[in-house]
């Protein structure tokens, strides 16, 4: 490892290997559908030189600008403390602070962003593994009535290995994408040899003069071009996984050089044999290849899901810590990397939902159809946010940034009108599933911020209940009492109903306060705050980063407390359990407040969470009228 944390050496090589496995899958394997889409009947467009030149110029300006410069190059700079992703990102432009106008809109189209991702965690792994089952077609005509129960089959199997984490799972396909990528490479240059005039379509006069010759048509290619960058923002959620340097170092050295390579061979065949627009990519292979190029593939296409299910399980850890959705249980399966979780809740709904997606659309091409608008919408809302980085956390020149900034909106802006005409066929999909998101997401933070609020009028100051505690001391039973609470300067519901019930109290007493901050982590100096109240009553505030595990045992044995150590058999901790009740009150719609009480009911218990002794936890309940 370097000074900073870098990896190098071996660790490098192993972070490599892996990275290749989970990050680039959904990019590595557009090639077996991306052309093909773009030269779709429907486009209007015939696959003639001029035009095929014209796509594979579209292709490779949209991965320069789109992949290599855009996300490789200034949006991996935008990590939060190593956490990448449109959550972490939001959070770093919108530190805690006084709430203003301009803050919340941030915040909300960050959170619209993040919601767009989980549409795209659904359509990645049913588009790709059908897409690679239905090459079998093609060496084996008889297989078609199988192709959907076998993608069925595969994604069944694909999240069922989920729960071996990010790590295992991509040293398993590490090697596998290596030779995808190698294979590609190969396929390629064997059909650039018969036509290398084809390499000219770099220069991008060649797809000005397919929008100039054929506007709409070059409009609606557009569309399927954008197939081919897909799986950046996925690279972006994955960066917590693995750190920028492998990312970079995998893609420049044989991510990038494997696609261009396939893509203008596919174009040389195409213009050779304008048939072969129907499958190119299978195509590309002699006969006896065929069968071989399809089992690789569709391990390609597995692998493919791994990227958008990794960052999905990412996305939605940030999203739990920051406050945006309830507790659900987080296991982390790396002692190296913090950012490598599998949470089984998301998995299984991403795999029901592609299932579901396969069983519905049927082939590919419907599904190409409702992909897109998701991922395009995305990448606005983050060129938007790394703009806002840029001037207010980086403090760029403005000129610089408005040039900048310009040049990325003009490409992600075409992409997603682009895009627009797939909203009938398909393209609501990812935006209802957005939409649902996103109000479960907003629900809970201001559910949760009005609960607070109902709570603290009940409460009384901490310095208030000392002092009536001293005048009328209760009887002290032997021990140390925990009580959680998110106010730091008002007492514990669950003590004052301790205290009515049981008419008791602990020799020691802890008021613990967890604060989740806008950074994945904080320093140890920082972490801890411990303020002695007398009477043997202690506050103890603490800070985590919301890519840290937080674990209060462990947290207590680092704290310094009159009393000595914090015996585990000695240590109970006691936790308020609210009953909400939806009213009438000012705050949110009635249906809203319904549904917050049914996520609260829901959310996985506090022990998990906080990585509790269950033996030790008393649970007082209460109802709240919000």
């Amino acid at each position: 490892m370097t000074h900073d944390g870098a990896p190098t050496g071996a660790r490098l090589g192993v972070l490599s290997v892996a990275a290749i496995g989970v990050v680039y899958g959904d990019i590595g394997t557009s090639p077996i559908y991306a052309i093909r889409e773009a030269l779709h009947v429907s486009h209007g467009v015939e696959p003639v030189r001029d035009t095929v030149l014209g796509i594979l110029s579209m292709i490779f300006w949209s991965l320069v600008i789109v992949i290599s410069v855009k996300y490789l190059f200034f949006i991996l700079r935008a990590d939060n403390e190593g956490e990448g992703g449109i959550i972490a990102l939001t959070a770093l432009v919108s530190p805690r602070g006084p709430s203003t106008r301009r803050r919340r809109m941030l915040m909300l189209a960050g959170l619209f962003g993040a919601a767009l991702l989980y549409g795209d965690s659904m359509i990645t792994p049913a588009i790709s593994v059908l897409s690679a089952v239905e090459g079998l077609q093609i060496a084996v005509p008889a297989v078609e009535p199988f192709v959907i129960p076998a993608a069925v089959a595969i994604l069944i199997a694909l999240f069922s290995v989920q729960y071996r984490g990010t790590e295992r799972v991509g040293a398993l396909f590490g090697p596998v994408m290596i030779l995808w990528f190698l294979t590609l490479g190969v396929l390629g240059i064997v059909q650039l040899v018969q036509d290398p005039q084809v390499l000219a379509a770099v220069s991008p006069h060649f797809a000005v003069r397919l929008f100039t010759d054929h506007p709409m048509g070059a409009f609606l290619v557009l569309g399927s071009v954008f197939l081919v960058v897909t799986g950046g923002e996925a690279l972006y959620a994955d960066l917590g996984h693995f750190g920028t340097r492998p990312i970079r170092l995998m893609w420049f050295s044989i991510v990038l050089p494997g696609l261009l390579l396939n893509y203008f061979g596919q174009g040389a065949l195409i213009i050779t044999n304008p048939q072969a627009a129907e499958a190119p990519f299978f195509l590309m292979a002699p006969s006896w290849a065929l069968l071989p190029l399809v089992v690789l593939t569709t391990a390609a296409t597995v692998i493919a899901s791994q990227a958008v299910i990794s960052g999905a399980f990412s996305l939605t850890r940030q999203a739990v810590l920051l406050g945006y959705l309830p507790r659900l249980r987080i296991a982390h399966t790396s002692k190296d990397q913090a950012g490598q979780v599998y949470m089984p809740l998301v998995n299984w709904g991403l795999m029901i939902a592609s299932v579901s997606l396969v069983l519905g659309f049927r082939t590919s091409s419907n599904l190409a159809a409702a992909y897109g608008m998701a991922v395009t919408t995305d990448m606005v809302f983050t060129t938007i946010l790394f703009a806002v980085v840029a001037l207010r956390v980086w403090r760029w020149s403005p000129l610089t940034v408005v040039g900048l900034i310009s040049v990325f909106l003009v490409v992600d802006i075409g992409f997603w009108g682009a895009n627009l005409h797939k909203l009938p066929h398909g393209g609501w999909f990812p935006l209802i599933v957005a939409a649902v998101m996103f109000v479960l997401m907003t629900t809970w933070k201001r559910g949760r911020q009005i609960l607070s609020s109902r709570l603290r009028e009940r409460v009384i100051p901490l310095e208030e209940f000392v002092e009536n505690l001293e005048q009328h001391p209760p009887i002290r039973v032997p021990g140390t009492a925990v009580f959680l609470s998110s106010d730091a300067n008002g007492v514990p519901p669950a003590l004052l109903h301790n205290l009515k019930h049981n008419r008791v109290m602990h020799e020691r007493v802890i008021f613990l306060t967890i604060s989740v901050g806008t950074t994945p982590t904080v320093d140890e100096a920082n972490r801890i705050e411990i303020s002695t109240l007398g009477g043997g009553m202690f506050r103890i505030t603490v800070q985590v980063g919301f890519s840290e595990e937080i674990d209060v045992p462990g947290i207590l044995a680092r704290c310094d407390v009159e009393g000595g150590p914090f015996a585990m058999m000695q240590t109970s901790y006691f936790l308020g359990r609210e009953r909400i009740i939806a009213t009438a009150r000012p705050g949110m719609a009635i249906w809203r407040e319904k549904l917050f009480a049914v996520m609260t009911r829901n959310a996985e218990g506090i022990t998990g969470h906080f990585n509790l002794p269950p033996n030790r936890i008393v649970e007082l309940g209460m109802q709240v009228e919000i």
